[in-house]
């Protein structure tokens, strides 16, 4: 489909640079032999929207054999979202779900009250040369979710709503935009798309969402007269009508946010809660690795080994 109508594109120019709130230059972490971009949390914004986790994996070329192993460990009080553009993963979790997810489908894994789960470059992927890149992110549930039983859903990627305008071809991930809903349970008000420009395209962010931000994840787009490469998100402040314009080379964007949530979230490793005595039970449950006696237990078909909990 088309831009709504009503929604006017504008000019990148109308309005002033101080329409970025925050400008995140994401950190790079070590996951064990593999490099990720984390841009959320940061230290001067913890979420946009319900979105508390934004890491960029990749673009990484693995040799036959090679792969990601990121081994069972445990999630609570949020929900994960995995979005690749190159490999696959390979996702099983403690409520029994067993599923490989490819380019331009959504995994989406409510943790709740608790559940574990492990991602790994599948087995059929591993018979040669590959790639990986891709987005996860987690999203904070509301306070009142925060106990709910753990689910999951795959959702494949003809399913997304594509929007379509003059040099851009958008994919609604998460959520609700430009009349569009995506198919995946939300629990907030949200919104996350997967946007690609032609040089000198222009795209208007959803103007009916309280928290927006934009990741670029390849080339640049320009924002009242400043350019942005890959690897820097823009939190934009509220109310604000924001367009932006891809540059020379084009652009690839992540746009995302939705309403703030009534609080801050504590997070620690996995675990997110508005308690902190809550991620503390989960964290002696964690070390005590009675796996299927509480809240936790390891995922089926990959039980032979798992993440210990961090020193600290």
């Amino acid at each position: 489909m088309s831009w709504n109508p009503a929604l006017t594109p504008g000019c990148p120019d109308d309005i002033g640079i101080d329409a970025i709130e925050t400008l995140i230059i994401p950190r790079a972490r070590d996951l064990g032999g593999f490099e990720v971009k984390r841009a959320l949390p940061a230290p001067k914004r913890q979420m946009v929207g319900p979105f508390i986790f934004f890491d960029q994996a990749g673009p990484a070329e693995f040799l036959t054999g090679q792969g990601i192993d990121v081994r069972p460990h445990p999630h609570i009080g949020l929900g994960t979202v995995t979005y690749l553009y190159q490999g696959d993963f390979h996702h099983r979790d403690s409520i029994g779900t067993d599923q490989v997810i490819r380019p331009g489908a959504v995994n989406w894994m409510v943790a709740g009250k608790g559940v574990t789960h492990s991602e790994r470059t599948s087995d059929v992927t591993r018979r040669g040369p590959s790639s990986l890149f891709g987005i996860q992110t987690w999203m904070a549930l509301p306070e009142d979710r925060e106990e709910i039983d753990p689910s999951f859903e795959h959702h494949g990627k003809d399913t997304l709503p594509r929007i379509e305008a003059e040099g851009v071809d958008a994919r609604l991930i998460l959520g609700t935009a430009y009349g569009e809903a995506a198919p995946a349970t939300m629990f907030s008000d949200t919104f996350y798309l997967d946007v690609v420009m032609q040089a000198g395209a222009r795209f208007p962010l959803p103007d009916d969402h309280e928290d927006r931000g934009l990741y670029v994840t390849q080339g640049s787009v320009t924002i009242a007269g400043q350019d942005f490469g890959a690897g820097q998100m823009m939190v934009f402040r509220p109310g604000d009508a924001i367009t932006v314009a891809a540059g020379p080379t084009g652009a690839r964007v992540m746009a995302l946010g939705g309403a703030t949530l009534n609080g801050p979230r504590h997070v620690w490793w996995n675990f997110v809660s508005s308690s902190r005595d809550r991620i503390e039970a989960a964290k002696e449950e964690w070390r005590a690795a009675r796996w299927g006696d509480g809240m936790l237990d390891l995922p089926n078909g990959d039980r032979d080994e798992f993440i210990p909990l961090p020193a600290r």
